[in-house]
């Protein structure tokens, strides 16, 4: 592929110290142990990336509450049938525990035939008895609420497991039944996810359920920094033009084990036969040889002579596929690196999935739900012996103004960036902002530096151990409620997903910003989009409140990328070698001048995504697209114009005079011009 067609990856380099997998007396390694401190609670949340040990956490969650805090049964509820096996027998008292995890054949309902709606009288039968563990999926489970009611549950731990599946939406009968759990208040819940995002930007759970959870958060950053072997992972996305069979070669290396997630067939990147893409993809590494006839993998030699062995999970064809799908399964064959090489799948080897081997996640086309990146992602970054560097690697076509859909690709590119940003947050370590002031000291556990804390500046603390930044802003609100200062603690992601989803923010930063030649002002992103966001997500909140939020979370985003932007600026992003992004946020924060809350806000959240669009697509499709998000410009609105007045007021009462519509300042203006507009609303209204 051209490198001029290539978006440089954001390249995260990790310590090694095998942190994550040690374990304690118990057996417990540091995720495990951090959740086992909270078992007491009734309704815990664990958010926790994926391969990081979330079920055997939960196994040792529910045995004391069994054991201790008189729990007569637990209900482990996964999204389908092949994840019931992550809660099979373990021998938990060989590491230290004091009892073994145990669950009777016949209670894993996800390895008992028949479908979902038959097993509810098992799951009865099970509540009814005396035995202590059952296994089921999510519908398995909806249907006995519908049939048996929430109460069945009583005095029972329901774990949820995948919990982003979960939605506040009506329609989501899951979320509905937890709530409805919640509302009885006679069970205990423990759910888990290794993405707490979803896809549609529904909440997971209604505001007022969601404060009762207890959170448990082990990030990406903790999970790849405490590993043995992986130390580097790359996320990158590449633009193609045509066919992407054509190009698939460009970044696909054969000497990676690689999952391969070809298009749907309905979505603008597929040919629309999809046995046709996978015959290509084969031909295009080599020469096909047959099949084995063990495991049902192609057989292709190389030009250079080696053999692989190519599992294809898209066959229609049932026997072939289960013969496929059984032998990536095999129990005998986890630690065999050489048992496959490559894997081509449409809808499957995402969550669950566990081969410890991928070092490369290729997908084809955008997707639109970001828990399933996420879910992606975590099949290349299991550790194993030998594997050091892993990557997702996202093919997008390039949009094209001139076709007819060009709307839905402009969409789709939008998707893609929001996407990659979310990563990059993902990825980065955990900040911890705190307010500049004359009285600030150094806090216990943190590294500033050469020279250490500088009680005359605003300084960036390093804890690498839990990965931690500590960063000082000038003028910084701090969040007064609890439930605020648990957002600012747990939930910056949270609130950074539903800001780069947000389809007017990412258009008019992307392609109607300053640095794009366009009218739309940093301010107008940082403090009117997400103002406006934060205030419809957290309604239950005061100004103050919503406020700090705000700051806290533009702060998370703004300086990720600064700090990709230092390393690109010095040449390492163009390569693909951005070894360090955690570095950039401390060259960022320590080279201006003042690290203030008015700097962060002035500066566009998408600015560096627009520079690496600008060199991943050509001048002439970049120039379309931005005129296509032109065209749709909408001045001002009644919802901004009244953000807008908002912040006019907070202009006033810092500076004692309103802003100016003849001021200089184009962000004093704007605030002007919101204010003016709300003006004419009330006289057009008192007219009549």
């Amino acid at each position: 592929m051209a490198e001029s067609k290539r978006i440089p990856s954001v390249s995260v380099n990790y310590a090694c110290n095998g942190s994550s997998k040690k374990s304690n007396e118990l057996g417990m390694r540091v995720m495990q142990e951090r959740a086992y401190e909270k078992r007491g609670e009734q309704y815990l949340l664990i958010k926790s990336p994926p391969a990081s040990g979330k079920s055997r956490a939960l196994m040792f969650i529910a045995l004391d509450k069994l054991n201790n805090q008189g729990i007569k049964q637990a209900i482990i509820v996964v999204p389908e049938k092949a994840i019931g096996a992550s809660f099979n027998d373990e021998p938990l008292t060989q590491y230290g525990f004091y009892g073994d995890w145990t669950v009777l054949p016949k209670w894993n309902l996800c390895n008992a035939p028949g479908e979902d709606g038959g097993k509810v009288n098992s799951v009865k039968a099970f509540l009814d008895g005396g035995d202590k563990t059952l296994v089921c999926t999510h519908s398995t489970f909806r249907f006995v609420v519908d049939r048996f009611g929430v109460e069945v549950f009583d005095h029972c731990l329901v774990a949820i497991d995948e919990f982003h599946h979960v939605s506040e939406n009506p329609d989501n009968k899951l979320g509905a039944h937890l709530g409805q759990l919640i509302a009885r208040g006679s069970a205990h819940l423990v759910a888990m996810t290794g993405s707490y995002f979803r896809g549609d930007a529904v909440a997971v759970l209604a505001p007022e359920d969601e404060a009762k959870f207890e959170t448990v958060t082990y990030t990406y950053y903790e999970q790849l920094n405490g590993y043995e072997y992986l130390k580097k992972l790359d996320i990158g996305y590449y633009f193609y033009s045509g066919s992407y069979a054509d190009s698939i070669l460009d970044v696909l290396d054969p000497s990676e084990k690689t999952i391969i997630h070809i298009p749907n067939v309905n979505s603008r990147e597929s040919t629309k036969d999809k046995h046709k893409e996978v015959d290509h993809i084969i031909n295009e590494l080599g020469s096909w040889q047959g099949v084995d006839e063990d495991t049902g993998f192609h057989l292709v030699k190389t030009a250079e002579g080696i053999t692989l062995h190519i599992a294809d999970l898209v066959d229609d064809e049932q026997p072939k596929r289960d013969k496929v799908a059984a032998a990536l399964k095999r129990p005998q064959e986890k630690n065999n690196r050489d048992h496959v090489d490559i894997i081509i799948a449409l809808g499957m080897a995402k969550e669950g999935f566990d081969w410890i081997w991928c070092e490369h996640a290729l997908t084809i086309g955008y997707r639109s739900s970001l828990t399933e990146i996420i879910q992606i992602i975590g099949r290349a970054t299991r550790d194993a012996k030998g594997k050091t560097h892993s990557r997702f690697t996202n093919l997008i076509a390039e949009p094209d103004a001139s076709e007819a859909d060009v709307t839905d690709a402009i969409n789709d590119t939008l998707k893609a960036i929001a996407a990659s940003l979310l990563m990059e947050q993902v990825l980065a370590p955990r900040f911890n902002f705190k307010p500049k002031k004359a009285e600030s000291g150094p806090t216990e556990g943190f590294d500033y530096g050469v020279g250490g804390y500088d009680p005359a500046k605003t300084n960036v603390g390093v804890n690498e151990a839990q990965g931690l930044y500590e960063i000082e802003i000038k003028g910084l609100a701090e969040p007064k409620s609890p439930e605020a200062q648990r957002i600012c603690r747990e939930d910056l992601n949270e609130v950074i997903t539903s800001f780069v989803q947000d389809k007017p923010a990412l258009e008019r930063g992307l392609f109607d910003s300053t640095e794009a030649g366009g009218e739309t002002l940093p301010e107008e992103l940082t403090q009117v989009r997400m103002g406006k966001i934060i205030r419809e997500k957290y309604p239950e909140l005061d100004d103050d409140d919503l406020e700090a939020i705000r700051q806290h979370a533009i702060a998370a985003i703004n300086l990720t990328q600064q700090a990709k932007g230092m390393i690109n600026k010095n040449g390492a992003g163009e390569t693909g070698a951005n070894t360090a992004l955690i570095d950039g946020v401390r060259k960022f924060a320590l080279e201006v001048k003042e690290l203030d809350i008015d700097l962060i806000d002035h500066i566009n959240p998408f600015g560096e995504a627009y520079a690496i669009l600008s060199k991943a697509m050509t001048e002439d499709s970049l120039k379309q697209v931005a005129a296509v998000i032109a065209a749709k410009r909408v001045n001002l609105t009644p919802e901004e114009a009244r953000e807008l007045a908002r912040r006019a007021l907070k202009f006033k009462q810092e500076r004692g005079r309103l802003p100016s519509l003849t001021s200089a300042d184009a962000w004093e203006k704007r605030m002007a011009e919101g204010i003016a507009f709300l003006a004419r609303m009330k006289a057009e209204a008192g007219n009549g």
